[in-house]
C-alpha cells in the first residue's frame, strides 16, 4: 500500500507548491462575481465576511492566497486565478504562475508596504491553458485587473499603486520570499514558545 498523505489541520499548514507537480496551491477566498469578500479567521479555523462591495462592483477572477506564505503587509501571498467557471469559498486550486502586478499599498494610517498580485492560471483551466506568460493576456483585460484593485482600495480607503507587470519569473521570485518570510516568521514564534515553556519548568 502507498504512503498515506498526512492530513492537515488548518488551511494554514497546507504547503505552498505540490511537491510532485510543482504547481501552487492557492486557496480561494472570494470567488469571480462576488460582492462578498472573504478572509480566513484562523481562530475559529473557517472562512468570515470580511466585507461587502457597492453594487455593480464583483471580483474578475477567482481571488485567493498561498497557504504558508506572508506578503509585506503581514498576510499571505494574495493570487487572481484564471480560470473558466466561478468556485467555492475555501477550494484549493492547484495553479501556474503566469506573472505579476508590482504595487505598494497605501493604508488608511499613511503607512506604504509592497502588495503584489500574482497572476496564475488554474492547471485545469480550458479557455487560459495555453497561457504561460503575463505578456499572452489581453492588453486590455490587464488594464482593466489594475483598474479593479485600484478602486476596490479605493472603497475601502486605501490607496493601490501599480509599478509595474512582469511574467513568470519575477512571480516566483516573489512568491519564494513569500515563503522565505512565513518561515522566517514561524521560527520565531516556535523560538519564543520554546523560551516560554522553559520558563513555566
Amino acid at each position: 500500500m502507498g504512503k498515506k498523505a498526512s492530513v492537515t489541520s488548518s488551511f494554514s499548514d497546507i504547503d505552498p507548491l505540490d511537491p510532485e507537480s510543482g504547481e501552487v496551491n492557492t486557496i480561494i477566498d472570494t470567488p469571480k462575481g462576488s460582492r462578498n469578500k472573504y478572509k480566513f479567521d484562523e481562530q475559529h479555523g473557517l472562512f468570515k465576511l470580511a466585507s461587502v462591495m457597492p453594487a455593480g462592483s464583483v471580483f474578475p477572477f477567482n481571488f485567493g492566497y498561498v497557504p504558508s506564505t506572508l506578503g509585506a503587509d503581514g498576510d499571505p501571498v494574495d493570487v487572481l486565478v484564471l480560470m473558466d467557471e466561478a468556485t467555492f469559498v475555501g477550494c484549493l486550486v492547484p495553479s501556474r504562475l503566469i506573472g505579476v502586478i508590482e504595487a505598494e499599498q497605501t493604508e488608511k494610517d499613511g503607512k506604504t508596504v509592497r502588495n503584489d498580485r500574482l497572476i496564475a492560471v488554474a492547471a485545469d483551466s480550458h479557455e487560459y491553458q495555453r497561457i504561460k506568460s503575463l505578456g499572452q493576456v489581453d492588453e486590455n483585460l490587464m488594464d482593466e485587473i489594475e483598474h479593479y484593485f485600484v478602486s476596490y482600495n479605493e472603497i475601502r480607503g486605501k490607496q493601490f499603486k501599480p509599478l509595474g507587470r512582469h511574467g513568470p519569473q519575477k512571480a516566483a521570485a516573489a512568491l519564494e520570499e513569500g515563503i522565505r518570510l512565513y518561515r522566517k516568521q514561524r521560527g520565531r514564534k516556535k523560538a519564543v514558545k520554546s523560551k516560554a515553556g522553559k520558563k513555566k519548568r
